[in-house]
Order: structure tokens, then sequence, then C-alpha cells
């Protein structure tokens, strides 16, 4: 079955929301060197996380500079799983999973390069549509095609995230048959704050799409 991400969430009550519509994982953004709402500082995301039920993985979502950024910003945050939208070599990215986090870089759908030299490296590739500064977020769909391709063409399992709304993920998990989906502003009421009912909505439609397919392998989201 499709795994499900909620990203962006910056209050217990939305959390909670997430875990009870059956969420597999919740998502914290800090330490991004752009202007979002739904930026919260590292203490802030491992308060979050320290709400957690304990079958809801947690995951920051962070730009780190640095290597050693990235260790501070695991040891300030306590995520079960690391999401790292940078262009960190095949050895430090090898290197962090030695640092008891999970570790999930971004990739581009059109770098299928990138996504074959990273996914010995890592626990899972997520594809996402960036910004010109690198960053996901953006609230915009890519190709699905071009991501249903990557995901053949790479043993490690594919999480799919950009422009996904409860309105489109049944036709994203129907023609890219992801391991996982991610959602963030595509369940906001307004930015940094989730829609409850979107949030319910996302969660079923994403599940039910993947009955209509084959079962998928557990990833962390």
């Amino acid at each position: 079955m499709v795994r499900v991400k909620v990203c962006g969430v910056t209050t217990e009550t939305d959390l909670d929301v997430v875990a009870s519509a059956g969420a597999d994982a919740v998502g914290a953004i800090s330490d991004v060197p752009v202007d979002t709402p739904r930026e919260v500082t590292p203490t802030r995301a491992r308060e979050l996380f320290d709400s957690a039920p304990p079958f809801l993985s947690t995951v920051l979502v962070t730009m780190p500079d640095s290597v050693a950024h990235a260790r501070e910003l695991v040891c300030e945050a306590r995520p079960d799983v690391l999401q790292l939208h940078a262009d960190f070599s095949v050895e430090e990215l090898t290197t962090l999973r030695y640092e008891g986090v999970r570790v999930v870089p971004v990739v581009e759908a059109t770098n299928l390069s990138r996504a074959r030299a990273v996914a010995p490296a890592v626990d899972a590739i997520l594809v996402d549509t960036p910004s010109d500064s690198g960053a996901g977020g953006t609230g915009q769909t890519h190709d699905w095609e071009a991501t249903r391709e990557l995901a053949d063409a790479v043993d490690v399992p594919v999480i799919l995230a950009g422009g996904l709304t409860p309105n489109n993920v049944a036709d994203a998990v129907r023609t890219v048959s992801p391991d996982s989906v991610d959602v963030a502003s595509g369940v906001e009421a307004s930015g940094g704050v989730k829609d409850h009912d979107a949030v319910r909505a996302f969660v079923s439609e994403a599940k039910a799409a993947c009955r209509d397919g084959e079962d998928h392998e557990e990833v962390p989201a």
C-alpha cells in the first residue's frame, strides 16, 4: 500500500490530525534559505516530533550547506528521517546514513543519472518540482511519466511530491506507482495552516488509489 507523508506541519493540532487521518509520516521544514510560512526552528521541529505518536515517522526537511550542518540539525531536531534539498555527494550521503537517521535526497524527475548514482547510498528518493533555488514546495506538478521512468530505473523506494492535492493524488498514484506520496501546500487552508478535511481526503484518496494496483514496499516517507 502506498504510504503518505504530510509535510510543513507547524502545530501540534495539525500533527494530531495528520496522525489520526492515517498518514504514515509527518514533515517539519527547518533551516531553509527560502521564504516559506511553513518553516520552524530546529527546536520547534523537535517539539513537534516529540508529540508524534510512536508509529508516525518524523521527517526533517532542510537545505543544509554541509554535512556538519546536517549533523547539527539532526542532533537538534531528532527526526527519524532526514529529507535533503542539497547536492551532496554519494560519499556524504553515505556518511549521513550513519547518524542514526534514514536519508532521503530530493532529485528532479528528469535527472536519471543523479538518481542512479545516489540510490545505493540512501533509503529513498523524493521526486519534487524544484524552484530556481533548488528547494521544493513549489506547489507545481511535474511530468509524472518521467517520474515513473525514474522509479523503474532505480532499486530504491521513490516518493512522489510536487503539486499533489486530494483531487489529483489518485491519478498520480495510478500513473507513477510510487512507494509514497508527499503533500504540503495541497492540503492547506493558508500558508503553514493545514485544512483538516483536505488532509483526511488526501490520505483517503491516496490509499484507495493504490488498492487498484499492486502492493508497494514500505518506505521511510
